[in-house]
């Protein structure tokens, strides 16, 4: 693993550490980061019943708690052991739902989904491209892949005891990085913090 993603690692295991978990949120933190995904990214994914599905960066199971009924499987990845574990906890529930502790970049698997997203993850990214083409990769023919992009784009989150650099997103250069992975991007949706990105690839024959 890079220097980059461990200190990614090494935050997140931290925010654990410190009590961090937005699943137990109070509703109106709940409501504010729903101003980057929420509603509008579950309305993209358009998912059912019949569908697999990947979740990059799954924390502590925020929006998993909400995809996982609408779907047949969810699969959660995340870099962060302790995030996966506080994820089991939370996730319990959810019989469906498999979790695995990973780098999403080097990540290995034969499977493939019927829907992959992600919401504020993108921004630990440094090679775009590469991501588009790692997202467009897991998908089945008729597959979309949704992604939250941070509108910040500050290239350090400052967390006041320490800061940790990010890769702000641009919507244009990432969906140009899908279409150039063989994906047709839908237009760009819009919420309170973030550019939702919808991408689609096409059924085959």
């Amino acid at each position: 693993m890079s220097n980059m993603m461990n200190d990614v690692k090494r935050h997140y295991d931290l925010l654990i550490d410190e009590g961090n978990d937005p699943v137990h949120d109070p509703a109106p933190l709940r409501a504010y980061m729903d101003g980057w995904d929420g509603q509008c990214l579950l309305d993209a994914l358009a998912l059912d019943r019949s569908q697999d599905v990947l979740e990059i960066g799954v924390g502590t199971g925020r929006l998993a708690l909400r995809t996982a009924p609408l779907c047949r499987s969810l699969t959660g990845i995340d870099l962060s052991e302790k995030t996966i574990i506080r994820a089991g906890e939370n996730l319990a529930g959810l019989t469906n739902v498999h979790l695995v502790c990973a780098d999403f970049m080097t990540w290995d698997t034969a499977q493939r989904f019927d829907a992959v997203y992600s919401s504020l993850t993108f921004l630990h990214l440094p090679d775009k491209r590469r991501a588009a083409e790692k997202v467009a990769g897991l998908l089945r023919p008729g597959g979309r892949a949704v992604l939250s992009l941070d509108k910040s784009r500050s290239a350090v989150l400052d967390y006041g005891t320490r800061q940790l650099t990010v890769y702000p997103d641009d919507p244009a250069a990432l969906s140009a990085h899908l279409r150039g992975a063989g994906l047709t991007v839908l237009p760009v949706q819009e919420t309170e913090f973030a550019h939702i990105v919808t991408a689609v690839r096409e059924e085959e024959g």
